[in-house]
C-alpha cells in the first residue's frame, strides 16, 4: 500500500475524536484508525492494532478496500525510524511511523490523540478506558519529546504533522483545521546537522529491539542519556 502527495487522517480514541464523524471523506486520501477508533466512522481505510488487542473489540471483518495492520507490519516500520525506545511505544506514534513509511503522506493530521486524560468522566470516546500512554514505561517518559521527534523526521520526508484537536494536548504539532489540510505542508526546515547529531546519539546507545519487545527496567537503560536526547528533540521544535 503506497500513496503520494496524500493527506492522511489518524484517529485515536480520545473523547473529541467524535468530531471527525462530520468531516467529509474527500478532505482526506486515507483514514487510519487506531484500536477502537474504527467505531468512529465506517469509511476508514486502515486499522492498526497490537497483538494483544481483544478479539471482541475488532470489527467483524475488513470491508472491501480496508486493511488491518498488525505487529508484523508496524514493528519493522517503527524500527526503520529508530525503534520503540526512541520513538515512543504509544499506538498513535507507532501508527504514525507506519503511515509515514508506507503511505508517504504530505500531511499527517491527528485527532483524538492528545494523550491527556481527565481524572473523572470520559477518558475515551466510548467512556472510561485504560490510559495506555500513562502507564509506567521507559519509552513514554516524555510524550511531547516523542511528538517533536516524529514531527522533525516526518518533515525531513516532506510531511507535515498537525493536530486537529482544540483541546490541551501532549502533542507539540502545529494546530490545524480539517477543512484546510489540502493547503497544508511543511512550514519549517530543521537544521539537518542537529537532527543527524541526535540520531547519532541514539544509534550510539544501541537500544534496538528488532522484535519490538524490550525490558521495561530503568536499570537496563541510561535514563539520563535518554532524557538528554528527548530534550534535544524538543529543542528542535521550539521556534
Amino acid at each position: 500500500m503506497t500513496a503520494t502527495n496524500s493527506v492522511v487522517l489518524i484517529l485515536g480514541s480520545g473523547p473529541n475524536v467524535l468530531e471527525a464523524q462530520k468531516w467529509p471523506k474527500e478532505w482526506f486520501d486515507s483514514i487510519v484508525v487506531v484500536n477502537n477508533a474504527w467505531r468512529v466512522r465506517p469509511d476508514w481505510d486502515v486499522l492498526v492494532f497490537p497483538e494483544d488487542f481483544p478479539a471482541d473489540r475488532k470489527p467483524p471483518a475488513p470491508a472491501a478496500g480496508q486493511v488491518w495492520i498488525e505487529a508484523d507490519a508496524f514493528v519493522p516500520a517503527q524500527n526503520h525510524f529508530g525503534g520503540f525506545i526512541m520513538a515512543g511505544a504509544t499506538m498513535a506514534y507507532t501508527t504514525a511511523y507506519w503511515a509515514l513509511h508506507h503511505l508517504r503522506p504530505r500531511v499527517m493530521a491527528f485527532m483524538g490523540c492528545d494523550m491527556t486524560y481527565a481524572e473523572t468522566g470520559a477518558t475515551h470516546f466510548y467512556g472510561t478506558g485504560t490510559a495506555d500512554p500513562l502507564r509506567a514505561d521507559i519509552s513514554l517518559r516524555d510524550l511531547g519529546a516523542k511528538s517533536a521527534r516524529l514531527a522533525v523526521l516526518a518533515a525531513q520526508q516532506g510531511c507535515a504533522c498537525v493536530n486537529l484537536s482544540k483541546a490541551p494536548s501532549a502533542l507539540l504539532f502545529e494546530r490545524a483545521d480539517a477543512d484546510g489540510l489540502r493547503k497544508s505542508g511543511v512550514s519549517r526546515v530543521f537544521q539537518p546537522d542537529r537532527v543527524k547529531a541526535l540520531q547519532e546519539r541514539e544509534s550510539a546507545l544501541g537500544y534496538t529491539t528488532p522484535d519490538g519487545r524490550y525490558l521495561n527496567d530503568a536499570a537496563v537503560w541510561d535514563m539520563g542519556a535518554l532524557a538528554e536526547i528527548d530534550q534535544g528533540w524538543r529543542g528542535l521544535l521550539r521556534k
